[in-house]
């Protein structure tokens, strides 16, 4: 029995000994084809263009969004309840119209009391004047007299002026955009009631990068063509922004009329300057450049290899930007992949 045992247990070694070494031949095999394929596919796949010379239209676009004219929220200009609103959203109102009006009892009975003050002292300045004339009052009790003359009409003109700012009263026309609070409210002096937006002209608001701005002026008119209505309607460069908002780009607004207030703030629209064009301009794909146009930096293809290579860019022209320095016509630029690649990774062109 013990030899018979002996026997098992150095054939399930023998066995284990064999799979052992197969596993190890077939690990070993693996390896040398998943390097050979590793080794077929170390290239990276990209697109690429050439530079190239040519002739450029001096007409660029940029997209933006339109901004209404004016937009203001009419507040109370003190604190009381709210008993009377006469707009709703979508009425139109007029600069100066009230759309309004806060309770004003007791403001009421502050008026009719500065008024009755103002009248005593009123008779209180004849019967001294009489009496001046006789010798009854002294010429100071006289000029105090006056002085409460005096005190009690401002007093009233105060008093006046605390009850008409019961009404609230628009200071922009447009139309009542927000209804910000109901009838009944007790708001506080300076509370929003409503929000009203004048469109009667609308203004785009773009940003242009800064080799462009440059050749702007305010007062320049500009084709916008709104995403909403066929054609385009001229415009005017009414603001261009003195810094910039990041990125290198300038806000400019151009302002379009919109007498039949088709166009909304908020719409989308495009701008199309104009500006003269160029000749033998040596330009490469907007989209050749690594990270931003501003970064100024490309992958270069020579044989086969990609090469981060630094250029000095300079117009910008949509889709295309001009080469200053750094390449030359026929050369050719990643144009797509570049996220892939560092200096001197071997590329794969597709077509």
């Amino acid at each position: 029995m013990k030899k018979n045992t002996i026997i098992t247990i150095l054939a399930i070694l023998g066995i284990g000994v064999a799979f052992f070494f197969i596993l190890q031949r077939n690990k070993k095999s693996n390896e040398e084809k998943v390097a050979v394929v590793a080794e077929k596919n170390k290239d990276v796949a990209v697109r690429t263009a050439t530079v190239k010379t040519e002739d450029v239209s001096g007409e660029f676009s940029v997209n933006g969004t339109f901004l209404p004219n004016r937009q203001a929220q009419i507040s109370a200009e003190m604190g009381g309840q709210l008993v009377a609103l006469y707009v709703k959203e979508g009425s139109y109102v007029r600069a100066g119209q009230s759309i309004g009006r806060l309770a004003g009892e007791k403001l009421n009975v502050n008026v009719s009391g500065a008024k009755a003050n103002l009248d005593n002292a009123i008779m209180a300045l004849n019967r001294y004047e009489q009496a001046y004339k006789t010798g009854g009052v002294t010429a100071l009790q006289l000029d105090q007299a006056r002085l409460q003359v005096k005190n009690a009409r401002t007093q009233l003109q105060s008093a006046n002026l605390q009850s008409g700012d019961t009404n609230v009263v628009s200071k922009v026309s447009g139309i009542v955009n927000q209804k910000f609070v109901e009838v009944g409210t007790v708001v506080g002096a300076g509370t929003p009631i409503v929000e009203v937006v004048d469109i009667s002209s609308v203004k785009l608001k773009v940003d242009v990068d800064q080799s462009m701005v440059s050749q702007l002026s305010v007062g320049n008119t500009v084709k916008v063509q709104p995403d909403v209505i066929e054609g385009a309607i001229d415009g005017r460069i009414t603001f261009i922004a003195p810094s910039a908002s990041g990125a290198l780009k300038f806000p400019v607004e151009i302002t379009v009329p919109n007498s039949f207030n088709k166009l909304k703030a908020g719409m989308y629209g495009t701008a199309i300057f104009n500006r003269s064009g160029a000749t033998n301009v040596l330009t490469i794909p907007r989209d050749a450049f690594v990270g931003s146009v501003s970064d100024n930096q490309v992958f270069v293809v020579r044989n086969n290899i990609a090469y981060l290579t630094k250029i000095k860019g300079g117009v910008n022209y949509g889709d295309r930007v001009e080469v200053i320095s750094g390449l030359k016509a026929g050369d050719e630029v990643v144009t797509s992949g570049q996220i892939n690649l560092t200096d001197k990774t071997p590329i794969r062109k597709l077509k």
